[in-house]
């Protein structure tokens, strides 16, 4: 299972570069334009990303940053939300790297922003699921405002990344 999760991880960090590179070549004024999307905007779905990325690596290490409301912009500008970007990345691929099945197993718990007064124990692995299809939901929205811009936007398929990497084929 960890085999799986690593992958994951991987195809996650690919997938952030191949869009914040779509994301580089649009007009300022395209990427903060409110589009009627959830978080508003490219700028505002990126930065949503991040954020829930760090809220909950956080719960699952204990460590790093944990942004106090989901809409939070942590980065004003491109480049330094980029860079965020790829540490976070990084810092993912580092932590799923380091799982055991008997940590995927485990129960770990944390409260929900949402119902801070509620605990919620749960194993690791179904929340690392959630965790990287939150991350699919939502750059699955900024492909499409992306789409709307300019007229496209990188393949974000898992088979392709399987075939570029490797990973996934045997």
């Amino acid at each position: 299972m960890q085999h799986h999760f690593g992958m994951m991880a991987g195809y996650n960090a690919w997938c952030n570069d191949r869009l914040y590179e779509a994301a580089a070549a649009i007009s300022d004024e395209n990427y903060r334009a409110d589009q009627g999307a959830f978080f508003k905007s490219v700028h505002g779905t990126l930065n949503h990303i991040l954020v829930a990325d760090r809220i909950w690596l956080n719960r699952f290490t204990g460590d790093g940053p944990s942004p106090s409301s989901l809409d939070e912009i942590l980065f004003e500008e491109f480049d330094a939300l980029r860079s965020a970007r790829r540490a976070e990345d990084t810092r993912i691929v580092r932590f799923v790297d380091g799982l055991s099945d008997q940590a995927l197993a485990d129960n770990f718990h944390y409260r929900p922003m949402t119902d801070p007064s509620r605990q919620v124990s749960q194993p690791l692995a179904p929340a690392l699921i959630h965790f990287f299809n939150h991350q699919t939901h939502h750059r699955g929205q900024v492909h499409a405002l992306l789409t709307r811009t300019v007229g496209t936007a990188p393949s974000l398929d898992l088979i392709y990344y399987q075939r570029e990497t490797g990973i996934g084929l045997a």
